[in-house]
């Protein structure tokens, strides 16, 4: 699975972490030497000293249960952000990195039984992503385990042991689950025999917080237990929290604390007080990747009846599922729209009192709107009609789940896209818990399709005010603060509610454009109509890997020297000021790579998606080094030997793709084409923006005069598009002007897999015709710094192509509004953006 960028940049900032922590681990190990010479020789906190080096947040400094300095830190990353292939990613990381090794143990902490069941599944399936991240950061050597389960030493020796934990199980107040403390036998083979009283006593004086049998002035003296508790203290884990501020009772910390864990990585969307955030991962990041839907609309009924609220949440499912049908029929990619409902009882003798109960809600779905009784579903304490369904095949036929709180954590469906909100107006609880179930975008890619691409919920009666505040309190717990803006509160036919939106459209002198700007895009002819060009189906499938030159990969030199490490042994010195002396260098060889033709495929799995092909890749290339240099010399390089394919391969799948590309092109299969139902992008007639929000305004602090739209914000302009957007509106010769906004408008897929969004587009001033223009000029604005490097490059020559296009297209011929029109493209770069609009407007 390809990351998304901010996943990318979340591991660079892990990685930094890792290396300084790695390098302070080192220096405590020098001055605990030293301490056990010198008393007066201070503690090194040497997380923290790593800490200073990459953040400038206050550190919370931590301590294992045996008084260890304790590496914790956060991800704050928001619900639907990926934060399991995160912490897959993330062990990796810290293997490689900071223990250096492959094999060990993990030790995964859950919240909820609805996340333990989900993540187990997952980490089970060797097809699924966060099972493969795994796999390939132990080469293939993962074994999955659960409390009850026994592992061996030789099994953590030679694996990657991942337990999952349940948090209430690592709470030792509570006294049901203190099982797995007790001395179950199961792990002797990390104990010494419990007649050695001595080896005993080294292990208790090694790791003093093991529980243990006996007293010290006892006849056998003390014997630790063989439990799974003390195995883990022995063992350090790796520790990874999911939701860790459900872990933040004191009692939860020092249970997770005495497990003497050697690193402690925690995932949320909400951190607590006083926590180490390394990563913070904003809601925007994640919208703009397109993993959330987003705008919001939040319906809210006058009506008294709940039924009312229900009929409007099924009449919006149903449009939402011929919306679906159409884009499967399009596109091939399945949705199934699905609507949680949120009833205010569940259980069997709740039923007949004046709350509304979740048969109450089934039967209306049934007898009053004529859905199916397998299209409906109830999730309770008592009642799990979903539990071991997956919701996301095409054979399931769930379209409504009932629920009172079963959803609020850990049940993310990303074909949930209605909330009907049956309880109690006046609770802001619900809202403010269960808004998170409906943002995760389906296949973490939006249709471009507007209402499938948008999430909503229905609700009765509350206040405006009071409505907005909840749903922004649950954008906040789903780490998603920064876009709580994103929501658009819909009236009802009754009275207009309060709204932080407003609603811009074109200046009166442009509003006979409206519906009938056009730009061109790359689109496909398929099934009787047409569709966006699709990176992934069209392009890189179509790739013939056959033009693939490994002559690169060949002629590379490699390292003959075995990898080693320099330990450096250190005594007292013998004057006071020198304090310590080198001893003497021992040099340790470091166990050579076996030379793995699988692990290297899995390495190249998202430039080559084709395993048999990437294997083939590979296997060519092994077996060429090998005869050139010999096994044991490629065994020295092959993380060399896969980076370096890895490069190569990129760079050969751009140009492979280009050939692609301008073949389809070639081929009439490909198309440019400008008209909305053939695929061309129409400009939108409406912005939706803060109420508050700050205008941008010319240089002299006057309004804008040639923007298309009657307002445009300042917010999300950076200095050098300001300055353009202020020059433009200040040319005579121009007719309107529009900042194209990036992930949300027009944009240009060409042969690379990253859309282009250009940052411009106006028009010039129509000689002949008053109030119109003769050509459209997209443009694309570089800093300095930028110019001639790859993705500028790239960007250049996919609007050269478009320009020669255009050239040998006559637009009239696919509408008659762009009858002797023109449309241009172009890369404009800082020191020549003024001199360059004045040309084409001059």
């Amino acid at each position: 699975m390809e990351l998304k960028g901010y996943q990318q940049k979340t591991l660079t900032q892990v990685k930094v972490y890792l290396e300084w922590l790695s390098k302070a681990k080192k220096e405590a190990g020098r001055r605990q030497t030293l301490s056990s010479e010198f008393a007066d020789v201070e503690f090194f906190d040497f997380p923290k000293a790593a800490w200073g080096k990459v953040s400038s947040r206050p550190y919370y400094s931590k301590k294992n249960g045996l008084g260890e300095g304790l590496p914790d830190f956060y991800i704050k990353i928001p619900t639907g952000g990926g934060k399991t292939l995160l912490a897959c990613h993330v062990i990796d990381l810290i293997n490689r990195i900071y223990l250096k090794k492959q094999t060990g143990i993990v030790l995964w902490i859950v919240p909820t039984t609805q996340i333990y069941r989900q993540t187990l599944e997952a980490l089970r399936n060797r097809d699924h992503p966060y099972r493969q991240v795994l796999d390939m950061a132990s080469a293939g050597r993962t074994i999955i385990s659960e409390k009850t389960e026994r592992f061996s030493r030789l099994d953590v020796e030679e694996n990657l042991v991942v337990m999952l934990l349940m948090l209430p199980s690592a709470n030792r107040l509570n006294k049901e689950v203190l099982r797995i403390f007790k001395d179950t036998g199961g792990f002797t083979d990390f104990f010494p025999p419990e007649d050695d009283l001595r080896a005993n006593e080294e292990l208790l004086g090694k790791l003093p917080n093991l529980d243990y049998f006996g007293e010290d002035k006892g006849f056998f003296g003390k014997i630790a237990k063989t439990s799974l508790g003390n195995t883990l203290k022995i063992l350090k884990p790796i520790i990874i929290i999911d939701e860790g501020h459900k872990a933040y009772s004191q009692s939860a910390q020092r249970t997770i604390r005495d497990f003497n864990p050697s690193i402690i990585v925690e995932l949320s969307a909400t951190p607590p007080e006083q926590s180490n955030i390394l990563v913070e991962i904003g809601g925007q990041e994640l919208n703009h990747e397109e993993m959330i839907k987003l705008d919001l609309h939040v319906y809210n009924k006058s009506s008294l009846k709940w039924q009312d609220v229900l009929r409007e949440a099924i009449k919006r499912r149903d449009d939402l599922e011929s919306k679906a049908l159409e884009y499967e029929a399009n596109t091939g990619i399945y949705i199934r729209p699905i609507c949680p409902i949120q009833a205010e009882r569940t259980g069997k003798e709740q039923r007949g009192t004046r709350y509304i109960h979740a048969e109450d809600v089934k039967d209306y779905l049934i007898k009053q709107s004529g859905v199916a009784p397998e299209k409906i579903a109830i999730k309770s304490s008592e009642t799990d009609d979903i539990e071991g369904i997956d919701l996301l095949s095409h054979d399931c036929p769930i379209r409504f789940v009932i629920t009172k709180q079963a959803l609020q954590e850990g049940w993310d469906c990303p074909f949930a896209y209605i909330l009907a909100v049956l309880t109690n107006p006046n609770s802001q609880l619900s809202m403010t818990q269960l808004v998170g179930r409906i943002l995760r975008q389906p296949y973490a890619k939006k249709t471009k399709t507007i209402e499938l691409d948008e999430s909503y919920v229905f609700c009765f009666k509350p206040r405006a005010s009071d409505l907005l505040e909840s749903i922004r309190r649950g954008f906040q717990n789903e780490g998603l603060g920064d876009i709580a803006g994103s929501i658009t509160i819909d009236k009802d036919d009754t009275g207009l509610p309060e709204t932080s939106l407003k609603t811009v459209g074109y200046r009166d002198r442009f509003k006979h454009f409206e519906g009938k700007l056009y730009l061109p895009k790359f689109v496909i002819q398929e099934n009787g109509s047409w569709r966006d060009v699709n990176y992934e189906t069209d392009l890189l499938r179509r790739i013939d890997w056959n033009l693939f030159s490994l002559d690169y990969v060949f002629n590379l030199a490699l390292d003959k020297r075995p990898l080693v490490d320099r330990e450096v042994v250190v005594g007292l010195a013998d004057n006071k000021r020198d304090v310590i002396k080198e001893k003497k260098h021992v040099y340790e060889t470091l166990t050579t790579w076996q030379i793995d033709t699988v692990f290297m495929t899995r390495q190249l799995l998202d430039i080559v998606p084709n395993p048999w092909i990437a294997y083939g890749i590979c296997d060519k290339a092994v077996k060429a080094l090998v005869k050139r240099h010999g096994a044991t010399v490629v065994s020295y390089n092959l993380a060399f030997l896969i980076e370096e394919l890895r490069k190569h391969l990129e760079s050969e799948r751009d140009r492979l793709a280009e050939i692609v590309f301008r073949d389809l092109i070639a081929k009439k299969t490909l198309w440019f084409f400008l008209i909305a139902d053939k695929g061309g992008y129409r400009l939108p007639s409406r912005l939706r923006i803060k109420n508050d929000t700050k205008r941008l305004v010319r240089a002299s602090h006057s309004q804008l005069e040639r923007s298309l739209f009657e307002e445009m914000p300042e917010e999300g302009i950076n200095e050098m598009e300001k300055s353009v957007a202020i020059c433009l509106d200040e040319q005579q010769k121009l007719l309107w002007w529009y900042r194209n906004l990036a992930r949300r408008d027009y944009f240009i897929q060409g042969w690379k897999k990253n859309k282009i969004y250009p940052d411009f587009i106006f028009t010039d001033m129509a000689p002949s015709i008053k109030n119109d223009y003769d050509s459209i000029y997209v443009i694309e604005t570089k800093g300095l710094h930028l110019m001639g490097n790859e993705d500028t490059t790239y960007k250049t020559s996919v609007f050269d192509f478009c320009n020669s296009l255009g050239k040998q297209r006559d637009w009239r011929e696919l509408n008659m509004e762009f009858k002797n029109k023109k449309i241009e493209f172009q890369v404009i770069y800082e020191d020549e953006w003024r001199n360059r609009i004045n040309q084409i407007l001059g």
